[in-house]
């Protein structure tokens, strides 16, 4: 580790000493990790956020300074000079960087008293998350924090390098903005001067940046903070940070090389590994077909197949009655697991009915057949025709579900994940990154009509765009997730650059001549300006390094995260403001009268 600049109170940090220093004067400062006696002699490991070092106070060499050692407690700030010395023999501690030796302590300086803290600072605490987001600064002290964070640090270091060393442009773009739909609510701030009108905090830049374009920037990528109204989970925050990057006069394939490329320099940065170009792509429909999700998992196996050709050969009515109502059997196999018990499956059931489907079907896979509940009304050819489809052998469990197509995806893409989890098919320590591409550009929309699946500005294929009025659900973008660990951590497309077919786009989305002027006037008047074929992507930084640090939660990765309440414990944050400040804003609560 290259040697850390000491600030003027010490001379080296608490994690640099070792061999090499022994028998300097050296002064170093930090928090009481832990004090020990032995046997009258006082061991105080010291704690900075760059390592331990254990401190000696000897009573045979200075009384008085045993005695002021006598009264330091945990995470008491001090000061502390000594001569580095070789711990004794057979007392090194090869876990410590600084294990080979210890401080003899000649001088300390009490720089600052702590309260007993309320979680201890250690990697591993069982403190709820309640309290460690209450306390957040004395979460940060836990090196298992620090090193999250140090990670984050590397992570966005080396994005910035990248993108400097391929001729981007970092550019700030407004946090006050104009209010857009883009999928989600705003966070609004009201604007003191202009009573009445509001600021949205951006959900994303993806106006300017594509305005960048216009005005010729040609390559811009930016590290921004975004904001979301929307309700919480482990994976998501109201305020989060996102790289957005956006190029002119490229194709996807040009999107793609560069993000995969800066996924190529970060593992090889920040975790010294190598990752295999170029990724496994899958259009949306096999994604859907083979997973069930657009966000597959390929670290394991276990994929979900039709099976609905082979249904209509059983006497299996329920099977039959859903394929000729249109709907879908699908199936899959998950392998060793025969020997669960009937309660076993039955939770297995269970499950597969909190995600939608109203029963789930299973087989056991056994030397001399099949042993289910339903396996009578499966003549032997089509059990073997089932074990084929699915690639089951003996000691494996088949499960099916039946039901409309969007039911059936969801319920087996999440028995999927479960069963993955369960019978430990995921490997801790791997990275499986795809694409999925081809995404239909609309949805159908409550009420009628439809909505964008990504954005409105996201381009449709060429080949498409004939097909925008008279078969809109049938039309395909120019989209482009990349998913690592079956979490989507990126998406982009390939941008509108013509203002006519961004104008026919608004009218498919059923917004007026007056909406679209409102709300996008200024971004059209660009496009009218002679803006470039251009794209981009945009990754979720959060959501990345809590990947790389092997996490479930992204709070664990930022700095000050908020609850799935959307609360800040430290702060309290929201609170009430005064009526002064409601005042001066034009603004009342609700109820407080005229």
């Amino acid at each position: 580790m290259p040697r850390q600049q000491p600030a003027s109170l010490r001379t080296h940090t608490c994690g640099e000493l070792g061999a090499a220093h022994i028998g300097a004067q050296v002064t170093l400062c930090g928090w009481v990790h832990a004090v020990r006696d032995h046997g009258g002699i006082l061991f105080c490991d010291l704690r900075d956020r760059y390592g331990v070092s254990q401190v000696v106070f000897d009573p045979r060499m200075n009384p008085e300074l045993h005695r002021q050692a006598n009264e330091l407690r945990p995470e008491y700030v001090v000061r502390v000079t000594g001569e580095v010395r070789r711990r004794p023999e057979g007392t090194a501690n090869p876990k410590l960087a600084t294990g080979e030796i210890e401080v003899v302590a000649t001088a300390l300086q009490l720089l600052n008293r702590a309260e007993p803290p309320v979680l201890p600072i250690a990697d591993e605490i069982e403190a709820s998350e309640e309290v460690r987001l209450r306390y957040r600064f004395l979460d940060l002290r836990r090196s298992a924090m620090q090193r999250n964070l140090m990670l984050r640090h590397r992570v966005f270091k080396v994005v910035r390098d990248y993108f400097d060393a391929h001729g981007f442009l970092e550019v700030e773009t407004p946090m006050l903005t104009k209010s857009t739909p883009e999928g989600a609510r705003d966070y609004l701030v009201p604007s003191r001067l202009h009573p009445g009108s509001f600021y949205a905090l951006p959900q994303s830049p993806q106006l300017f940046k594509q305005i960048f374009m216009v005005s010729g920037l040609d390559r811009y990528a930016q590290l921004v903070r975004c904001f979301r109204d929307e309700d919480l989970r482990a994976d998501r925050q109201p305020e989060f940070t996102q790289l957005d990057m956006e190029m002119s006069f490229v194709t996807q394939e040009d999107i793609i090389n560069v993000t995969e490329g800066l996924m190529v320099a970060i593992f090889r940065e920040v975790l010294g590994r190598d990752v295999q170009t170029p990724f496994p792509r899958f259009t949306y429909e096999e994604a859907m077909s083979q997973y069930g999700c657009d966000r597959p998992d390929l670290r394991f196996g276990m994929t979900l197949r039709d099976v609905g050709d082979i249904a209509r050969q059983s006497a299996f009515e329920v099977f039959r009655k859903v394929l000729d109502a249109g709907g879908q059997v699908k199936g899959l196999c998950a392998p060793g697991a025969a020997g669960r018990s009937r309660a076993e499956l039955d939770r297995l059931t269970a499950l597969a009915q909190t995600f939608g489907a109203k029963g789930l079907a299973w087989m056991k896979v056994e030397e001399k057949g099949l042993s289910s509940p339903i396996d009578r009304f499966f003549p032997a050819p089509v059990q073997e025709q089932l074990r084929a489809r699915l690639e089951a052998k003996p000691g494996d469990l088949m499960l099916f579900v039946a039901d409309q197509p969007p039911v059936v995806a969801e319920a087996l893409s999440r028995l999927r994940l479960h069963l993955g989890r369960e019978l430990q098919l995921i490997p801790a320590d791997e990275f499986k990154f795809c694409w999925v591409v081809d995404f239909p550009l609309f949805a159908p929309a409550e009420g009628g009509g439809v909505e964008p699946c990504h954005h409105p500005f996201t381009s449709p294929r060429d080949e498409d765009i004939p097909r925008l009025e008279t078969e809109p659900l049938a039309v395909k973008a120019k989209a482009y997730d990349i998913i690592l660990n079956g979490s989507e951590i990126g998406g982009g497309s390939i941008r509108i650059h013509d203002s006519a077919l961004q104008e026919r786009i608004f009218r498919l989305l059923r917004l007026s001549e007056e909406e679209v002027e409102q709300k996008f006037g200024f971004f059209l008047r660009a496009l009218r300006y002679g803006a470039p074929p251009h794209g981009g992507i945009a990754l979720g930084m959060d959501r990345i390094v809590a990947i790389l640090c092997g996490l479930d939660s992204i709070r664990d990765v930022i700095a000050f995260p908020k609850t799935q309440r959307g609360i800040c414990p430290l702060t309290e944050a929201p609170t009430p403001v005064s009526e002064r400040q409601l005042r001066e804003l034009g603004l009342r609560m609700l109820g407080e009268g005229p």
